[in-house]
This record gives C-alpha cells, structure tokens and sequence, in this order.
C-alpha cells in the first residue's frame, strides 16, 4: 500500500468527522464485546463437559447461520440503510447475550441450549458483517480512506487484544459478570449506530436479476478475479488448518495450567502481535513485492502453530501466538486492501460478504475442525498437523496462483 497520495490526511481531521467517531467507537465497543464472550462461552462450555468436541460445536453453531445468510447478508448491505441493519443485529446479540445470562442462572447441565443461543448470535453477526466492512466509504473522502481504514483495523485489533483479557479478568465473579459487560457493549453498539447522521444511498436494483442473482454477483465476481479468489481463499485454508483458537481453554487447563486469566493472555497474544504489525504495515507500508511477502508470512504462521502445539513452557506459548498474529496481519492486511481496490463500489457489500464466509469458515469452522480432529487424535497432534497443513496450503497456492505471487505494488491493482 502506497500512502504517498494522501500525506495531507491528518490524523486530527479524520478523527473530526462525527460519523466516523462514532463508527470507531461502536465497532470498537461491539469486538470488545465479541471476545469476551468468546472467553466465556469457551470456558463456560469446556468446564461443563470437559470436551474438546463440545467446543468444537461452539464454533459450528454460530458458522452455519453464518454460511447460509452471509450472501443474502451482502446484497441487504448494498439495498438497505447500513445504519439499521448494525442496530439491529447488535439488538439481536445483546437479547442473545440476555439468553446466555438466564441459561447459566438455571445452572442447566445440558450445553444444547448454549448452541441455540450462539446460532442466533451467528444470524445478527451474518448480516452485520456486510455492513460493517461496507461502511467506512459512505463515512469518509476518498483522500481519508486508506487512512481511515487502517485506523478503523488498528481500532479492532486493539479490542481484540484487549477483549480476552479483560474477559479473563471479569470470568473471577463468573460467566454473569462477563455476559453482563457483553450486554451493556452491544446495547451501546446499537446506540451508536442509531445515533450515525449519514444516510445510506441505495444502489440501483436491476430489475431483470431475482434476489438469488443480486446475492450471488459477489461470487460471480470473485471468481473472475484470480487475485483475490487467490488471497481470501488463501487465508481460509491456511487458518482453518492452522488455527488452535479453539482448543485454548484444553491448553490453559490441562497442559500449561494457567486457568481463565491464563486463557485471557493466550487470546490476546495473536492480537497483539497483530496490532504491531498493523501499526508497522501505516507506517512503513509493502511497497513491493507484496505477494512473496503474503505467501512468507503465511507459511510463517504455520511454523509459529507447530512451535506453540510442543510447547509446555506459557512463555513460548505466548510468543508463538504473537508471531502468528503477526504473520496473520500480514495476510489480512494484503486482503483487506485488494478487495476495495478490485471491486466496484456497487458490489462492495456483496463482495466483502463472500470474504466474510472465507473469514468465518477460517474462524468458526476452524474451530469446529480443530475440536473434531482433537477429539480424535489429541489436541497436542492436532494443532501440529494443521501447522503442517498450513505450510503445504502455501507451497499449493504459489503454484495455483502466480499473478498473486507476482503481485508487487498493490496500488496497481484495479477493478477487472
């Protein structure tokens, strides 16, 4: 990324537009919220059941709301009031989250009705997905908007650091106290939203193409787009094999033994990582050779999973989980520029949804993967392995993709 075409932004007059304020601080504040309820959720669900699988299902109930409606998701993003929509998906995660705080006062044994409550969980963050991604253009100049979207990354990262943690802390008095602190987060998101001045323009429907058409221009698109099929796909095989996001609590309780606080740091150590590397990535961009770079970075996140599956030292689990952060960042940063670049403002939303199903597959069914596979061969093997996965995924994707491999300035890319 190459920000010498907007050295007069300030940091000082972005942050002066109202609308913008507000965005950072609900996004801000609705992450912060998402994290810890990840905490809880997982060491909620893991100290009923003792179950590596039980934990995988976590994942999976909030990735299959998330898979079916994401698509749809996106072409509400490009008709509808992108305020709206963000209100009332963060209302349906704080009702969620009032469910999750009644479930644990009865004390039930059963962790079904936990799945219930997260797959609404993963219906509102289906369709406030889209909108999220989406927005930072209707709130902007084009001059503020390499900045204003790095900004807006650096803002989340530093929730999703601070987040476990913090909900590591709040889990001492108990999953209530935590689900209590998600409650009053999300209600503040739809506040602040609601509270956004900027009126969505709504884009012109064709009214030749049925609503299935509309949902699916995104993967027509995509799949036109050798480059970003090539790096969004990328990032979802490589993480979906490489992640252990899912077996952290096993880590924290039976291997390193360092209980919820422990757990906290462990969840914050990928982000931290990544909030340096992003801060890195403004000011001292990748000015070429971008995609050799992606593709190192990549296969260093790999390595770094297979150091911190061995570990039995806290301390080197905690750096392991820092440099693969770091690497991730890498990739997400890469992506997260090509896909506005590549793609006409109009398909935007449907766009970014289609990069969300990749990120929740990474992420949700990851977990669900990482759950499945340590319930059958041990957590320790498991991660292992999908840190060897990951660095074949790699070597596979170099050779599949060469113009992502040959990409150099990512200010050359354009709309196709």
């Amino acid at each position: 990324m190459d920000t010498s075409s907007t050295p007069h932004v300030s940091l000082k007059s972005l942050l002066g537009v109202r609308d913008f304020r507000f965005f950072l601080t609900g996004r801000f504040l609705g992450t912060l919220g998402a994290q810890i309820q990840s905490v809880a959720v997982g060491w909620q669900i893991y100290d009923l059941t003792h179950s590596a699988t039980a934990l995988g299902f976590v994942g999976l109930a909030q990735f299959l709301p998330m898979v079916l409606l994401i698509l749809p998701a996106g072409d509400v993003a490009d008709r509808i009031d992108r305020r709206l929509i963000v209100a009332v998906s963060y209302s349906l995660q704080a009702l969620a989250i009032a469910l999750l705080i009644a479930l644990t006062h009865m004390e039930t044994a059963n962790v079904w009705p936990f799945y219930l409550v997260l797959v609404l969980t993963g219906i509102s963050r289906a369709f406030a997905g889209p909108a999220l991604r989406s927005f930072v253009p209707l709130l902007v100049s084009k001059e503020q908007m390499p900045r204003a979207i790095a900004l807006s990354s650096s803002s989340f990262q530093v929730a999703v650091i601070g987040g476990p943690a913090l909900g590591g802390i709040i889990y001492i008095w108990g999953p209530t106290a935590a689900y209590a602190a998600c409650l009053l987060f999300f209600a503040a998101v739809a506040v602040a939203f609601v509270a956004l001045r900027t009126q969505h323009q709504q884009q012109p429907v064709d009214p030749t193409m049925g609503a299935f058409a509309r949902a699916m221009a995104g993967v027509a698109y995509i799949r036109t787009q050798p480059i970003v099929l090539g790096a969004i796909s990328l990032d979802l095989f490589a993480v979906l094999l490489g992640g252990a996001t899912a077996l952290l609590p096993i880590y924290a309780k039976d291997i390193l033994h360092v209980g919820p606080e422990g757990l906290g740091l462990m969840r914050s150590a990928p982000a931290i990582g990544a909030v340096i590397v992003n801060f890195l990535l403004i000011w001292r961009p990748l000015h070429r050779h971008t995609g050799l770079a992606m593709f190192a970075c990549v296969a260093l996140f790999g390595v770094a999973t297979i150091v911190f599956g061995l570990s039995e030292s806290f301390a080197l689990s905690l750096a392991a989980l820092f440099v693969m952060g770091g690497a991730d960042m890498v990739s997400v940063f890469v992506r997260s520029t090509l896909i506005p670049l590549a793609t006409p403002p109009e398909k935007l939303g449907r766009v970014s949804a289609v990069d969300l199903i990749f990120i929740s597959a990474s992420n949700e069914f990851g977990e669900f993967e990482s759950g499945m596979v340590a319930g059958w061969i041990g957590a320790v093997p498991a991660v292992v392995v999908g840190g060897i996965g990951t660095i074949g995924v790699v070597a596979l994707w170099m050779w599949l993709f060469p113009a992502l491999r040959r990409i150099d300035r990512l200010t050359d890319v354009k709309p196709g």
